[in-house]
């Protein structure tokens, strides 16, 4: 029988006016740390997003989502953040802060595919 891995996720969400609270799912982060997996999956459904905040910037939106990418991947590009170990990498991204981009709590699970996982969640959480 397949082994199940333990992993943590966190939904990525969009807060265009975070003095209101109101979010939009974007994407979903997952980290496995017995399988040193970190990966993250997000759309940018512009036609949702025009359709609920008219005014935001679209651009702005993707360079903060192409930054969360390339530190989640670890990406050379990425910074003094995306240099650190995997771990260290995930929680800097699901850590609380006060951004238009903002992780939800972390929830724990188990899984055989965490990439499969990874799909699921997104199917689910986003689209």
């Amino acid at each position: 029988m397949p082994e199940k891995h333990l992993y943590e996720y966190a939904v990525i969400r969009l807060l265009p006016r975070v003095e209101r609270g109101e979010c939009l799912n974007l994407g979903v982060v997952l980290y496995c740390k017995s399988q040193r997996f970190l990966d993250v999956k997000f759309s940018l459904n512009e036609s949702r997003l025009k359709a609920v905040y008219g005014e935001i910037d679209l651009m702005e939106v993707g360079k903060h989502l192409a930054s969360f990418k390339k530190i989640c991947r670890g990406d050379k590009d990425g910074g003094l953040l995306a240099s650190q170990d995997t771990a260290s990498r995930f929680r800097w991204l699901t850590a609380k802060r006060s951004t238009i981009i903002q992780a939800s709590e972390v929830h724990p699970g188990y899984a055989i595919s965490l990439e499969g996982k990874l799909e699921q969640l997104f199917k689910e959480m986003v689209l």
